[in-house]
């Protein structure tokens, strides 16, 4: 009898120590995100103090095709949905299915790169690269900033994946998909501030 209260107790103690650190890897991933937001808080300052320095080259009317980029946002918005399916998933305690909305997720992020690496692929080819006036110089490192973040979480998404498949839903994995969920979330209203000030005010 004594020897089940003692190993229930330490099951319990390691619980909560799990329980814990997952709490501490939260607050950690929190601070983070609030860097990340002075760190694209000043690249929208730089946009907007160099959009009109043009140097004689395009404005923002002449290069953004607004369709394109809404198609872009829509590819965005939609894997911030499947994602969240992907969490309740994880909640419901279901790794295949929490895999399926992951793939969904990884697909339409995926997409969404390749779209941003097109549209820089052409500009470039049409002369107007960052080193074509202070304006496009800002466009391109918000946007790419943006776009790289993307691409590190997809890579987290395609690791995490791996690790759902091989080991289950356990207390690590709840922590890494929590984290990425707001990392992912947070991309998402980034891209629609980016959207707003960058392509919708562009050519109003």
């Amino acid at each position: 009898m004594a020897n089940t209260v003692l190993n229930q107790a330490i099951a319990h103690n390691h619980e909560q120590g799990h329980e814990d650190a997952g709490s501490m890897r939260m607050f950690g991933f929190w601070v983070y995100l609030m860097t990340d937001c002075i760190l694209f808080a000043t690249l929208f300052a730089s946009y907007a103090v160099l959009r009109n320095s043009v140097a004689g080259g395009p404005s923002t009317v002449d290069i953004f095709e607004l369709p394109y980029v809404l198609a872009e946002t829509l590819l965005l918005l939609l894997s911030s949905i499947t994602y969240g399916y992907a969490m309740l998933a994880m909640n419901r305690g279901v790794p295949r299915q929490v895999i399926r909305w992951l793939v969904l997720t990884f697909m339409l992020g995926l997409a969404f790169v390749g779209m941003e690496i097109n549209e820089f692929h052409h500009l470039i080819e049409q002369g107007y690269g960052p080193d074509r006036s202070g304006f496009l110089s800002a466009f391109f490192t918000l946007v790419a900033t943006h776009g790289i973040h993307v691409a590190v979480g997809l890579i987290w998404m395609a690791v995490l994946m791996c690790q759902v498949s091989t080991r289950g839903i356990t207390s690590a994995t709840t922590t890494r998909l929590s984290c990425l969920s707001l990392f992912w979330h947070f991309l998402d209203v980034v891209w629609i501030c980016v959207f707003t000030v960058v392509y919708l005010l562009g050519v109003a």
